[in-house]
């Protein structure tokens, strides 16, 4: 082992600097799902891929990747013994689709082309146009054209889910099944034969100037995730999409209802999406923080659905943007992105005259499909009920929720408010330090001072007055001290807010047990 002197004359080992590994970036996410268009045109098979902060949607096409033409393809089949020509199609006029290949079978006529693929549209069968024609028009072409057939096709991106066509194929080859459950009908008798029957030729070489065609995942959309939201309601409404969701960027655009197979394949593809945009509003968070005070930080934001009461209006849900931010609650209908923006929120509440309301089941009833539900008392004794899509994410607002008034109560130390008691005019302090304190706003005499340990109980008429009931130390005899406040709600609130705080500052035990951030949630 090598050695150094040092200064006091012992050898110093000197060990060998490990060697510095690459990071390893974590791989895309990738997997299939269903499109829903708003308009016509129904469905179609798309590819998710997934990034740290881009969603993507992608669809097949076929590329040309040597000579030929990108868009139509014209194709010469020689029928094998028995009349096949190794396919089998789906679609027509009838259904207002065109009439697509549903089916190829691999070593056959239409595979060895290598210029046909499952989804291709056929436009025309030798030299006749047959894109208005029907299922039974383009079957009879087919059957008749003789042991030459020349067809022109172009892929068709955007097949109807109810084509049932295969998707994910990488090529041309392969035995696609057609799906039993489609409801048009796949012709192939006479066009393919028995392929299990008719041994094929052996492939012909390829020339090398021949034209080379590939069916490949084409990105389509790609969807910022910074700032995102995901989105399972139906536009305005209650109701929830059933393993489906939406993902709309910044800028407004959007996924589409994107729908998977399974409820367990959605909920995954929901955590994953979730999770991608919740460290971006991290990072965010982050930024936005270097340019606030101490007393400005912002301690959590996010999406939320708010449940909107007696609108006048079918639309009985919006989504809304929450800031916990230094002593405020802030209700954005987007996000802030600029300085400007912090100032331009809808509404602002003061953290310590608000109440954060854990539902266990939907404030909606108890049928409501969303659990994730939570409401904010605020002033006047108004409240706002709001929805989020992960148990996860309404742990985080529990958390934060309570994190964030805490910190303010210590921030801010007391608040006073204007009362009285049989027409005089009185103050009312809430102190972290010293408890309660009433006293003349004239004279500014202190009436008189509890601690926080004295209070025992309280009642109020659910209007403006209240009752507090505070232990003598030494006597230990109830006495009961009743104000009249304007905004009681506020008061009760700010009282439970200092409370709390004071509990939590000498017992940290009281946190986790009022926090729902320890539970497991998906």
């Amino acid at each position: 082992m090598p050695t150094a002197a040092g200064c006091s004359g012992r050898p110093h080992v000197l060990w060998p600097r490990p060697r510095s590994r690459p990071l390893l970036r974590p791989q895309p996410r990738t997997g299939l799902a269903r499109l829903h268009h708003e308009g016509p045109g129904g469905a179609c098979d798309v590819r998710l891929r997934l990034t740290k902060d881009v969603l993507t949607i992608q669809k097949q096409d076929v590329v040309c990747v040597r000579g030929g033409s990108h868009c139509h393809r014209t194709v010469t089949l020689r029928r094998q013994p028995g009349g096949s020509l190794g396919l089998s199609i789906k679609g027509g006029a009838e259904h207002r689709v065109p009439v697509v290949i549903s089916r190829m079978f691999r070593g056959h006529t239409a595979d060895r082309t290598g210029m046909l693929f499952v989804g291709d549209a056929i436009l025309q069968v030798n030299g006749i146009n047959v894109e208005n024609a029907t299922h039974g028009e383009v079957v009879h072409l087919l059957r008749s054209a003789g042991d030459e057939v020349t067809i022109t096709v172009e892929y068709l991106r955007d097949a109807p889910s109810f084509l049932n066509l295969p998707s994910g194929s990488p090529g041309p080859a392969g035995d696609h099944g057609s799906g039993a459950c489609s409801p048009l009908f796949d012709s192939g008798l006479h066009l393919n034969g028995d392929p299990s029957s008719t041994a094929p030729s052996s492939p012909s070489s390829p020339v090398a100037n021949e034209p080379k065609y590939e069916k490949r995942w084409l990105d389509t959309l790609s969807v910022p995730l910074s700032m995102a939201r995901i989105s399972r309601h139906k536009a305005g409404a209650e109701t929830l999409r059933c393993s489906a969701f939406e993902v709309l960027a910044l800028d407004g655009v959007s996924t589409g209802i994107l729908q998977f197979r399974s409820a367990q394949e959605g909920a995954a593809w929901l955590r994953a999406v979730s999770a991608n945009i919740r460290d971006l509003t991290l990072q965010s968070v982050r930024m936005a923080n270097k340019c606030c005070s101490s007393c400005d930080q912002v301690v959590h934001m996010g999406w939320v659905i708010e449940r909107l009461e007696d609108t006048g209006s079918c639309q009985t849900c919006c989504s809304k943007f929450l800031v916990l931010k230094g002593s405020s609650l802030h209700v954005f209908s987007t996000p802030p992105v600029s300085t400007l923006d912090w100032g331009r929120a809808e509404e602002t509440y003061n953290l310590c005259e608000v109440l954060f309301k854990l539902h266990k089941v939907g404030p909606w009833g108890l049928e409501d499909p969303q659990p994730y539900c939570f409401s904010v008392l605020v002033g006047h004794g108004q409240s706002r009920r709001f929805s989020v899509e992960l148990g996860s994410e309404l742990a985080a607002w529990a958390t934060s929720f309570q994190r964030a008034t805490f910190m303010e109560v210590q921030r801010a130390g007391s608040r006073t408010y204007t009362c009285s008691w049989q027409g005089d005019p009185l103050c009312f302090t809430v102190d972290f330090a010293l408890g309660f304190t009433c006293y003349d706003s004239k004279t500014k005499n202190v009436l008189w001072r509890f601690k926080f340990s004295q209070l025992k109980g309280s009642s109020d008429d659910g209007n403006t007055r209240v009752k507090l009931l505070f232990q003598h130390l030494n006597s230990r005899q109830i006495e009961v001290k009743e104000l009249e406040f304007q905004d009681l709600t506020a008061v009760l609130h700010c009282v439970h807010a200092f409370l709390a705080a004071k509990v939590a500052s000498v017992d940290p035990a009281f946190v986790d047990s009022q926090s729902i951030g320890g539970r497991r949630f998906c």
